[in-house]
Order: structure tokens, then sequence, then C-alpha cells
């Protein structure tokens, strides 16, 4: 997302680059989901139910429909559930960990026919992605002028086409986070924080803005946030009662119990937890260092919050500290960068500065890496990991600068 006039890495960055590599991409992308999804019935070439992840949300809405509630935290009965409504898929597993809320949410989706309901629910998540990046380019004036190659490689983002392939549910998480940054630019703290409070449907992805929030005194953000999220739990509290609020935070406390299951595919992963899971042996290490490297990466989203960065990059700090240190990230889950990636593009364009020229190769990475995930399995080393905290550094470097710059020039004045 550089523009044409960009001197550095002129063999690289730049626009007509970008533009074919998108084109490219996204041609292979979506040509072969198409030729995948191509086989008849319900199940696609690769012999998985079309919507993969859908068919949980599609079976917690039907329990909400019935009014199920002691079933929603139950694997077996929801795995029989399935194989008596859709009996040609035979036995298939989703570890329960949703908030009860989830399934008032996608009851509407369960009175439909399954593949209608899929159609519904990816368009759905589509329309969300498309208006996301297209509220938050709005906000760029640097990319005005670029618009076909953000369109481009927002159709081509990885993100996007496994949020679509898995048919998952981080379109709404992105809606969230793209409200709470519509909303702070026009100083509505609180509204932001309701935004940000919404998340709690994916607490995992919650953690870092609750740390930097708090830790930078936005009570407000931190207040509207806390009603949301109280507002939206008391939905499926009142809805169901007490013994399936009992049961949903007996799952969340026991979760790391269902890790195996809940991933299957570590070579989707990618945060701190599970890049340091892969690439070393010893699981007491492996999980030490997630904490420090965690703990390195919110103290650099919180700097760049408390030293009041311009909103764009404090912001793409945030998401990019949300998708390292989460717990569990899956692939799907990093269609909440596309803001960030749209918002340091322009500010990439407007500051000219090599060390902004230097953060636009790493946002190239970034943005591709997560297609080489697979080549894990062999390396045991998650490229797009250390690809994205370069990303932070790189942010954080800036706001220190600027930070630094504003204290010299008050000195001198004095």
């Amino acid at each position: 997302m550089m523009d044409s006039h960009t001197p550095a890495h002129p063999a690289w960055l730049t626009s007509r680059r970008l533009r074919v590599h998108g084109l490219i991409l996204a041609l292979c992308l979506w040509s072969t989901y198409a030729w995948i999804l191509s086989s008849p019935g319900l199940l696609d070439r690769n012999r998985i139910v079309k919507g993969a992840d859908f068919l949980h949300f599609y079976t917690l809405g039907s329990l909400a429909h019935e009014h199920r509630g002691e079933q929603l935290y139950d694997m077996q009965a929801q795995t029989a559930l399935i194989q008596q409504s859709l009996p040609q898929l035979g036995p298939i597993r989703f570890v329960p960990l949703y908030g009860p809320q989830a399934s008032l949410f996608f009851a509407p989706f369960s009175k439909l026919p399954y593949p209608w309901a899929l159609v519904g629910w990816l368009l759905l998540n589509a329309a969300i992605y498309a208006l996301c990046c297209y509220a938050v380019w709005k906000t760029c004036p640097n990319l005005q002028s670029q618009g076909m190659l953000v369109f481009i490689l927002a159709l081509a983002y990885p993100g996007f086409f496994h949020l679509i392939a898995w048919g998952q549910s981080s379109g709404l998480a992105l809606a969230c986070f793209t409200g709470a940054y519509l909303a702070l630019r026009s100083q509505r703290f609180f509204l932001a924080g309701l935004a940000l409070g919404c998340l709690v449907f994916k607490p995992q992805l919650g953690l870092a803005t609750a740390f930097v929030m708090v830790g930078a005194g936005e009570w407000m953000i931190a207040l509207g946030a806390l009603l949301a999220a109280l507002a939206q739990l008391s939905a499926g509290w009142l809805y169901y009662g007490n013994s399936v609020m009992r049961d949903y935070f007996d799952q969340l406390v026991h979760v790391r119990s269902v890790f195996s299951q809940l991933e299957p595919r570590p070579y989707q992963m990618h945060s701190l937890r599970s890049f340091w899971a892969m690439l070393i042996a010893w699981p007491h290490l492996a999980f030490a260092l997630y904490v420090t490297t965690a703990v390195a990466v919110l103290a650099m989203a919180l700097y760049c919050w408390r030293a009041r960065a311009p909103l764009n990059l404090r912001f793409a700090a945030l998401l990019i500290a949300t998708v390292l240190v989460s717990p569990h990230l899956t692939v799907y889950d990093l269609v909440i960068l596309a803001p960030a990636y749209l918002l340091l593009a322009d500010w990439i364009v407007a500051d000219g500065t090599a060390s902004a020229r230097n953060l636009g190769m790493l946002l190239y990475l970034g943005y591709a890496l997560p297609l080489f995930g697979p080549l894990s399995i062999w390396t045991r080393l998650q490229l797009s990991v250390p690809a994205m905290a370069a990303i932070l550094w790189m942010i954080f470097r800036a706001t220190d600068s600027q930070t630094e710059a504003v204290s010299d020039a008050i000195a001198a004045e004095v």
C-alpha cells in the first residue's frame, strides 16, 4: 500500500508491483477456493464440511432456538445433534468455548437450511470486511489516490481469505475494532469503549486492549468496554439462567486442558504463545518465553498510547499487540490487522523517512508471511510472528523519536 513516488526499495515497493502481486495472489486464492467448493453436497473436495467452523455456530444457534442451554458446553451432545440434523457429514466435533450470547446471535441462521445459512453468513462477513476497510481507507488522506490498489490488496489479504474459507466470526471482531477507531477519531471515548467491550465474545482479543486502556488511564474507554461486556454476557444469562453461565466460566478456567483439540493445526496459529510452543520443545520454558515477550509487547503498546503518538500509529500498535499476546490466535483472526496495515501505509507515504520506508518492507512481509504458515510444520518457525513484532518495534521507535523531538523543542524554548 505504498505510493508509487516512494523512493526507497524501488524494485519492490511500487504501486505497480504491489498491484500485480495482489492480483496474482487474489486470483490464486479465490480460484482455488472456488474449485474446492465446487464438489456437490456439503463436503468440499478435501472432504471437509463447507463453511468449516460455521457448522459450530449453526449448531449453537439451533440450541438457542430450542432453548437447550444445558448442551451449550456439552461436546458429545453437539456432535450427536450434528449427526442427527446432517447425517451425511458423519461425526464432527467442536470445542464449545463461545459465550452463551453467541448462540443467540446465530439463532436466526439456524432457522434456514444449512447451505442457505452458510451463504448468508459468508455474505455478511464479506460485507462487514468491505465496509470496515472502506471506512478506514476514507480516513487515510495519503491513500485516496490508490483506491484500486487498496481494493486489490484487501481482496487478496490472507486474513480475509481464511475468514471466508473457515466461515469464522472474526469479521465481527474487525467491526468492533473499526468502530472503536472511528469513535476515537471523533473523540467519543465512551462509544469507543462500547465497541471494544463487544469483543467479549472473543475474550482473547480483548486482553491487550484492557491492559493498555487501564494502564493509560483511559477510564471512559474502560467504563464503556466494561458496560458493553456485561450487557452482552447478561443477554446470555437472562436467556439461559445461572447454570449455563457457570458452565461457560468453567470452560474458560480449564481451557488449557483442551488446547490440543482447540488447535489441531498449530501451523495456523500466529501469536507469541504458539510461536514459542512450536519452536521450544520444553513446554514450561516455552510458556515462560511467551509471558516474557508478551510483557514486552504490552509495554511497547502502552508506551505508544501514553506518549500520545498519532492515533494511526498507536491504534495500529494496539492491533498488532492484540494479535501477538493472544493466547489463541488463528490465521483467520489476522483479519483484524486490516485497519493497521491501512493506517501504517498512510503514515509511511506521508512520513517519507528511511525508517518509515523500512516499515513498508515489514508491512509487505507481515501481509504475505501468513501464507507460508504451513512451512512451520518442518521448520518449527512461524515467520509471521517476528515480522509482526518487528512492525511493533518500528512503531515504538517512531513514537519514541517523536517524543524526544517534542521534548527537545520544549527544552529549546525554555
